[in-house]
């Protein structure tokens, strides 16, 4: 935000007009261009009343699809992600969305032997190959779930989609000229991810989390992908950001000790259908928590 006034970068935070975009995010532009697993475009609609009116900087540690940040579309962005193919893609759509779209056109998503043949290659060095490789990949594989083996290489399963899925241009362009704007787009530890959050800012915490362990065996489920003592930091520095005058929501399992954590924040419990499931049948409604700092 160097350079500009507050009123310059200011975000107004409209509800009836986020609630319509909501309602219709499937046709919206811009969208999410990746699939996520756990990904809040389902609830997005109940996370609106919990945001404030306005928002200086907008600052989303656990990115992922980044469907709330498509739909407030900020002017000014901080977006980070663990995930170092993924904050790659989003750079490489963001430069070269028209050198990402050539370089997906030599995909089919119903090529079962191609997706295995491009999963196991050694991906490509140019950085828009590689970024449309990712998000051919994440549109035939299971549920766009992002998993690597202990060699650190991809290795989910194909997904067997129904339909071709080619890239929306249209909506990558819209995605590309958004992020080309004040967005810093960074692969750290989250806690560094919003250390200068302040007055005005809206911070959106969504770690990784398991849903289905919410109650027995959630601690031992959840350490491998996002341990206990990352849960009781991320709640240290979401409460250190809100006493620097930021604006916090957090999305996160519906477990007791979790709400404990956030016991001093607004609590909402959210209910969805589970979307890590081998068929439509096995989706049963799982909840989840929703806490968030303000009146």
């Amino acid at each position: 935000m160097e350079g500009s006034t507050l009123a310059q970068v200011l975000t107004r935070l409209d509800a009836p007009i986020l609630l319509d975009r909501a309602a219709r995010f499937q046709s919206a532009s811009p969208r999410p261009f990746v699939r996520w697993a756990g990904s809040k475009r389902s609830l997005l609609r109940h996370i609106v009343p919990a945001l404030p009116q306005k928002c200086a900087r907008y600052y989303e540690p656990f990115v992922g699809s980044g469907s709330l940040y498509f739909l407030l579309s900020p002017n000014s962005a901080v977006l980070n992600d663990a995930n170092r193919e993924l904050i790659s893609t989003y750079r490489a759509v963001r430069d070269g969305p028209r050198s990402v779209l050539a370089a997906y056109k030599k995909y089919d998503v119903l090529d079962k032997q191609q997706y295995y043949s491009v999963r196991d290659a050694i991906p490509p060095k140019n950085r828009f190959e590689r970024g449309a490789r990712f998000l051919y990949l994440n549109r035939a594989c299971w549920n766009g779930l992002y998993r690597v083996n202990q060699s650190g290489k991809f290795n989910v399963p194909y997904g067997a989609p129904k339909s071709s899925s080619e890239l929306d241009e249209s909506n990558l362009r819209s995605c590309s000229k958004l992020l080309k704007g004040d967005v810093t787009l960074t692969q750290q530890d989250f806690s560094k991810a919003f250390d200068d959050a302040g007055d005005g800012d809206l911070v959106y915490l969504d770690p990784p989390y398991v849903t289905t362990h919410n109650q027995n065996g959630f601690l031992d489920y959840n350490k491998r992908i996002f341990s206990w003592n990352d849960q009781v930091r991320l709640a240290k520095h979401a409460r250190q950001a809100v006493e620097n005058g930021a604006w916090v929501i957090v999305s996160n399992a519906n477990h007791h000790d979790v709400r404990e954590l956030y016991r001093d924040f607004n609590q909402a419990t959210l209910t969805r259908r589970s979307t890590l499931a081998s068929s439509n049948l096995a989706r049963s409604s799982v909840s989840e928590a929703l806490f968030w700092s303000g009146e």
